[in-house]
């Protein structure tokens, strides 16, 4: 990388710089990532194509030859599905559902919470009373209540976690925006004649949104916890796109006959990914915090 290229990413570098963990997670992040966006080319089989999918090959453990001749990496499933390339296409989901569901609930959140913050009165009422009454809810009940209404789906996943998510961002950008209304220059942007719409994307937005991008590692996580959650229990994705909730949940009846490695590797995937994750918005929230950077 050029000259320039290293030292635009200086200050990102300087974030993790000291700290090997959270290093190690963002490495793990960027793999996952990776292995998420690249499943398609580098799984040695798709899993999910009934043609390529031999009864024969079921049940083999890690290192087992399949009738081919080639060698299953983690074993198969009672299917004879590869749990490699099973894994690979299960983190691609499970990615693309959280990092959806999480964005569609911040953009939502953030935009009720300004204008929550700008209208005030009863707008404002109604918005917070909505965000009560969605926080009132454990989110996987919320998410599983809101599936046993509209049914099972990619697409309803999305959209129930995403129920989940925006109230929390909308409370933060309200608590965030209310204390940058009482400062000087939205007084002065509001005597120099500027609407409210641009006072509220213009000063209010690059304010508030600070804390919203510092939590949005910890929310994406979150939402891989809870799609794994409702997928495990059989109302999340269907079969033909399964995430690694529901190849954990595959494996499960298999579990006391010695065929681990059906549940046990897409569940260790799982857990290193949202661990991965966690370290690095623990980094990120510590780094965002003046209060610890003065102490540091």
């Amino acid at each position: 990388m050029s000259e320039p290229g290293l030292r635009r990413l200086e200050p990102f570098r300087a974030i993790f710089r000291g700290y090997p963990a959270a290093a190690a997670g963002l490495v793990g992040v960027v793999i996952c990532a990776l292995i998420a966006l690249l499943a398609p080319v580098l799984a040695p089989q798709n899993p999910f194509n009934q043609n390529e999918l031999d009864i024969m090959n079921g049940l083999l453990p890690p290192m087992g030859e399949m009738m081919d001749g080639s060698v299953s990496l983690l074993g198969t499933d009672a299917v004879g599905r590869d749990i490699l390339s099973a894994v690979m296409y299960g983190m691609r989901t499970s990615l693309l559902v959280a990092i959806l569901s999480v964005s569609i609930g911040m953009v939502v959140g953030v935009v009720l919470g300004l204008v929550a913050t700008m209208r005030g009165g009863w707008v404002d009422a109604i918005i917070m009373r909505a965000v009560d009454l969605t926080v009132s809810f454990p989110g996987v009940l919320l998410a599983l209540m809101l599936l046993a209404v509209f049914g099972s789906g990619v697409d309803k996943v999305i959209f129930a976690l995403a129920i989940g998510i925006w109230a929390q961002n909308a409370r933060l950008v309200r608590a965030v925006g209310l204390s940058e209304m009482k400062k000087d220059y939205i007084a002065a942007a509001r005597i120099g004649g500027i609407s409210d719409l641009r006072i509220m994307f213009h000063f209010l937005l690059p304010n508030a949104i600070s804390p919203v991008l510092v939590i949005l590692p910890m929310a994406i996580s979150g939402a891989i916890v809870a799609e794994a959650t409702l997928s495990f229990l059989g109302v999340g994705v269907p079969i033909t796109e399964p995430s690694l909730g529901l190849l954990i949940s595959n494996g499960n009846d298999y579990l006391l006959s010695g065929r681990w490695w059906i549940s046990v590797v897409p569940g260790l995937v799982l857990v290193l990914m949202v661990l991965s994750i966690n370290v690095v918005a623990d980094r990120l929230r510590d780094h965002a915090n003046p209060y610890l950077q003065a102490k540091g």
